[in-house]
């Protein structure tokens, strides 16, 4: 938007009333559009040369003729013409509605090795055996009663698998039950409608999945942070929030921590159950890395700990196969299970049975394990691979996580570097990846950033570390002219 009003400072026309009458002409001549945003009155003030309080005088004779709309956080939009108000969009969408489009509207060429989503590659799909698997529930006897409305709990014949799976780990009891839901992401949205009221307090890893904190903050809780480091959540800073802030639950991931890629130790997860069972907290564990552990054994979850059982756990297919069927689930006690059903049912009454059908089949029939093998197998290379390259290429004073399966790296670059800024500058060169204000819930994290390997080939892994360490290192060396960047500690 241009805008040049010029003013006569002899008139007898108040300037508020010329730029008024500026603004107004460029309204009706269509030279500022419907809906377009406005500077803020102290922007404009500035470079048009005048007071602010000369501005806002003028903006108000136009918001009181209706030219004009304004609202509070969002900004002053162009109404339009007199008889013509369509409606805003820009204006009405919710900060978190800008936020999320922004994040969406954040793509990179085809071309760019992408750091930035955690997600397997589609070359390792099996797309024979899906193929078979779908050959198999199209062509048996029980398409007609999938192909109809169905429970809101999920297909039975998966719940059951899912059932027995759970129970020989321990992680389910007597007392819980199973809901299949939309990918895990619809599984947050569901125990937040549930579970949580305003005011609430939730306790949140910090950097932490901004999927999470995005539903807390929808239902109007109050989010607090925890620090997370190299085995996970921070254990003392847990327990004196549970002590201070009297929080309602606690969402973590205790293995391969996103975007951190951090594992809580056996007892560390013994100390969590613990605090929380003292507390009444309740606990809910996303696990949907859990399945990728390249190293060492698996540890039982937090779940499975619990002397009742009363945590919640999530888990999804869609790390480990076909993120694109969006199957999920939830294991936790009978009675908040229904109301995670009934919810579910209000929302979109109930997942797809046919993509849970075929899902079914791929994994009763062994096709899964002998998929996850090979999954494993790519991305204990694709993990080598970034840790190695990080040591190589990346600036000195620079320090990552190095986790033991997953699908992220959290990076943390000396303090000179600002990694939402150098986004932009590695994505011209083609590279992509996420910043750690992305993952921020208290602290800002600028200079970090996640490094999501797990679609990736390791030849494109060294090749994109190589070229994120070089412009890291000129981002230094622009930043710190007369020195080397100190080493963080």
């Amino acid at each position: 938007m241009h805008l040049a009003p010029q003013f006569n400072h002899g008139s007898e026309t108040p300037l508020y009333r010329q730029l008024y009458n500026y603004i107004r002409e460029s309204i009706g001549s269509g030279t500022l559009m419907t809906g377009e945003r406005l500077p803020a009155t102290r922007e404009l003030a500035d470079r048009i040369g005048l007071n602010r309080t000369t501005v806002s005088a003028a903006y108000d004779l136009l918001l009181k003729d209706g030219l004009i709309t304004s609202h509070v956080g969002r900004g002053t939009f162009v109404n339009g013409p007199a008889g013509d108000r369509p409606v805003l969009w820009e204006s009405l969408l919710t900060h978190a509605a800008e936020k999320l489009l922004s994040a969406a509207q954040s793509t990179a060429p085809a071309e760019t090795i992408s750091f930035a989503a955690a997600r397997p590659s589609e070359l390792l799909f099996p797309v024979d055996d899906f193929r078979a698997a779908c050959a198999e529930v199209v062509g048996g006897p029980e398409l007609p009663g999938i192909l109809q409305l169905g429970s809101p709990y999920g297909y039975a014949p998966l719940r059951d698998y899912l059932v027995d799976n759970a129970r020989r780990e321990g992680a389910l009891r007597p007392s819980d039950d199973v809901l299949v839901t939309s990918g895990c992401q619809q599984a947050i949205d569901l125990l937040v409608r549930v579970l949580v009221r305003p005011g609430n307090t939730a306790l949140v890893e910090d950097p932490g999945y901004p999927g999470i904190v995005r539903a807390f903050s929808r239902a109007g809780a109050r989010i607090v942070g925890v620090p997370v480091g190299a085995d996970g959540i921070d254990i003392p800073a847990l327990e004196n929030a549970i002590a201070a802030e009297s929080p309602k639950l606690v969402a973590l991931t205790a293995s391969f921590q996103n975007p951190t890629g951090a594992t809580i130790p056996l007892d560390a997860r013994r100390a969590i159950v613990r605090a929380c069972a003292r507390a009444g907290v309740v606990i809910l564990e996303n696990d949907i890395y859990g399945d990728l552990r390249y190293e060492g054994e698996p540890l039982p979850t937090l779940k499975a700990l619990g002397e009742r059982g009363d945590g919640v756990l999530l888990r999804s297919f869609s790390k480990i196969a076909f993120p694109g069927l969006r199957v999920g689930w939830v294991i936790a006690p009978r009675q908040l299970v229904a109301a995670l059903a009934a919810a579910k049912q209000w929302t979109d009454l109930h997942s797809d049975h046919l993509s849970q059908a075929v899902l079914h089949t791929f994994a009763s029939s062994g096709r899964l394990d002998r998929h996850r093998q090979r999954v494993l197998d790519a991305g204990r290379l694709a993990l080598h691979a970034t840790t190695e390259a990080c040591e190589i290429h990346l600036p000195h004073g620079s320090r990552f996580t190095r986790p033991r399966g997953g699908m992220n790296l959290w990076v943390r670059l000396p303090d000179y570097v600002d990694t939402s800024e150098l986004r932009a500058r590695a994505l011209a060169a083609g590279v992509n990846y996420l910043p750690g204000d992305w993952f921020a819930v208290a602290e800002p994290h600028r200079s970090c950033l996640r490094l999501s390997f797990g679609s990736l080939d390791p030849e494109a892994i060294r090749r994109g570390v190589a070229i994120l360490g070089r412009m890291a290192k000129e981002e230094i060396r622009s930043a710190a002219p007369y020195g080397p960047a100190p080493a963080m500690v």
